[in-house]
């Protein structure tokens, strides 16, 4: 398995492992994995109603990228993703908090872009 696969791979177990964490089955306020397999997308969001509150958004994205790096996109969880995706055994170099200004990920420790 090549390193892109074995990313996506790692990003699709952790999206899965974090949508079982937020699945509540009885709650009107559901957990939506979406996941893009060829472009390196994983997604979860909430959809449903509070009430009469709408509840609808994403509140965690990975993306997989064609040159081997691993983007957060949106970290929404009390979950510090992108420690998760380092025990999973993808190294700093290959992850960018993308939530971050390009300025900001040069003091973080993880990959710039």
């Amino acid at each position: 398995m090549g390193k892109i696969e074995k990313y996506k791979a790692i990003a699709r177990e952790l999206i899965e492992e974090m949508a079982q964490l937020g699945a509540k089955p009885d709650s009107p306020v559901q957990t939506q994995v979406i996941k893009d397999e060829e472009g390196g997308h994983y997604l979860l969001f909430s959809n449903g109603w509070r009430g009469s509150e709408r509840v609808y958004g994403c509140y965690l994205h990975i993306d997989v990228a064609n040159d081997g790096k691993v983007w957060v996109q949106h970290d929404g969880t009390d979950v510090a993703i992108a420690e998760k995706l380092l025990e999973k055994g993808i190294p700093k170099i290959d992850i960018v908090l993308g939530f971050h200004a390009p300025f900001v990920r040069e003091d973080t420790g993880f990959a710039v872009a």
